[in-house]
This record gives C-alpha cells, structure tokens and sequence, in this order.
C-alpha cells in the first residue's frame, strides 16, 4: 500500500537490521525527523544519538522476522526494540504499543529526503561532542 505525503502518492519506505533477518516497511510519511541526543539514544546508538522519524505506529509494517525482535524498557524512557540477531536497534518511542512510534533512520533502505528538522535534549551533549552548525533549532527537551 502506497503512503500518502501531500496528496501524491510515494512508494513505502523500507528497511531492515544489518543482518537482514528483519524487514519492514513504512505505509506512512514521517510526521517529524529530529536528532535525538537523550541520554538512552546515545548509550544504545553508541555514538551522540539517533535520527527518528516519528510516524503513527500501525503504518510500521513488519514484514519479515517479526520474531527475533526484541523490545527493551528502560526504567525511565520509552521502549527501544532492536533485532536479537544482530542488535540493530529499529524502533523507539514504545512501539509496538505506543500510538505513535520512531524509526531509525539508519535502518532504511533508502533515508533520501527525510532532513531532519530539530536537535532535541542537546542538554546531554558532552563536553567532548561538537553539534553541527547546520541551523536546526536546537531544544534542551522535547518540545511540547
């Protein structure tokens, strides 16, 4: 099924974990890409974050190896779910149970035209990081 974005059709987006074992695929655009550089993106990206874009969870379609995925919950945060194979961290933001979910965007295929629009919790940046002077709003938090 062909997602929507702006009333012309695109094709879905797919994706998968670095072994192949997962596949997906997205039915929807992204509402929101944002770099995320909470202190959970960093220790499970193992590097200054992640980039998310942020989509209704039912237009995340799994369409192989649904059962090697596994899901951590964090004692504060939301659930990162990840392949049990290779570790490829896929989702966030609760999926599959949360209404709205995050994909990493270096688990597609093809990431083409989705900039991301927003740095957010830059509060965790480390001393030693250096943020890209690339005119992105910049938040300490989610913005509401």
């Amino acid at each position: 099924m062909p997602a929507r974005d702006t009333g012309r059709l695109v094709a879905a987006m797919q994706g998968g974990c670095l072994c192949g074992a997962v596949r997906f695929e997205l039915t929807e655009p992204f509402g929101a890409v944002v770099h995320c550089h909470c202190t959970s993106c960093k220790k499970l990206s193992g590097g200054g974050g992640t980039t998310n874009g942020r989509l209704a969870t039912e237009a995340i379609r799994v369409l192989e190896g649904e059962e090697l995925l596994r899901t951590f919950q964090p004692a504060d945060g939301k659930a990162k779910t990840f392949c049990s194979v290779c570790g490829s961290n896929l989702f966030g933001a609760g999926w599959p149970d949360s209404e709205a979910s995050a994909v990493r965007l270096t688990a597609l295929d093809d990431a083409a035209g989705q900039e991301p629009q927003v740095h957010i919790f830059v509060r965790s940046i480390a001393e030693w990081e250096t943020l890209p002077e690339d005119g992105l709003p910049r938040f300490d938090e989610r913005p509401s």
